[in-house]
């Protein structure tokens, strides 16, 4: 059963929405009564993700956001199955980590292909019928990295600033047609991600952290579906920092 209704009768399209902060995101509006594209590369976690939402109106799709035909086919899958995309999620997102000289040309393409194309690609996808409905919410999952810069992470940090710029470029050119588009920057939040780090790395990213702790999922999707619903209605181009006060 749903804890209540604010996103009633919406669609949301959730993009990397299988799993860690993804997963945490889709059952975040699931709960507040949107019924939950769950988009993955991986089609039987999606589907497995899908089945497990609360409330009716889920389903699962698979795509490479890189793609921008695939981004395009699976809106129109989204909109022929569900209804109209009320909400758009970005939060797929890849990382291939090196120093700067040793970054194999592919590993900066596919990062920067993947996270900050894949969210242009879909936000041009869903854009005209928002347009033409004049509502819809725009949600860019980034990263503290994209605000302070992290050794090893050119392609990555790159990839999340870009996303800050086109927060702020689409919610100025799509505000006259009442939709927002925000931002989310989580910090270090406990995924399967993290879950692989030594004991000693996580205590020195604590030192770090003001709140003294790692991030759960959960702490970043509560701030999604506020963005997503009526009462963040006058909120847009913004970048909101989830980090335990990292970056501050």
């Amino acid at each position: 059963m749903t804890d209540t209704s604010e996103l009633a009768g919406g669609v949301a399209i959730v993009t990397g929405g299988s799993r860690g902060i993804g997963l945490g995101i889709s059952r975040a509006l699931a709960r507040g009564g949107a019924g939950v594209a769950v988009v993955a590369r991986n089609g039987e976690r999606a589907a497995a993700a899908a089945a497990e939402l609360e409330g009716e109106g889920h389903a699962a799709h698979t795509c490479d956001v890189a793609d921008p035909r695939a981004c395009r086919r699976t809106v129109a899958a989204v909109e022929s199955r569900q209804g109209p995309v009320t909400i758009l999620v970005n939060n797929a997102g890849i990382a291939r980590d090196n120093i700067l000289p040793r970054m194999r040309d592919e590993d900066w393409s596919r990062v920067i292909d993947t996270n900050l194309g894949g969210a242009f690609n879909m936000i041009r996808a869903v854009s005209r019928g928002m347009m033409k409905r004049r509502a819809g919410c725009i949600v860019n999952v980034t990263s503290v990295i994209g605000l302070v810069g992290n050794a090893g992470q050119a392609n990555y940090a790159a990839s999340k600033a870009g996303l800050h710029g086109l927060t702020r470029t689409v919610a100025k050119e799509l505000a006259s047609r009442n939709i927002r588009c925000n931002a989310v920057a989580p910090g270090f939040i406990r995924t399967d991600m993290t879950a692989g780090l030594p004991e000693a790395r996580v205590r020195e990213l604590k030192e770090r952290i003001p709140a003294g702790r790692l991030g759960e999922p959960a702490d970043v999707a509560g701030v999604v579906r506020f963005l997503a619903g009526p009462e963040a209605g006058y909120i847009t181009g913004q970048i909101i920092a989830v980090d335990g006060g990292m970056a501050m």
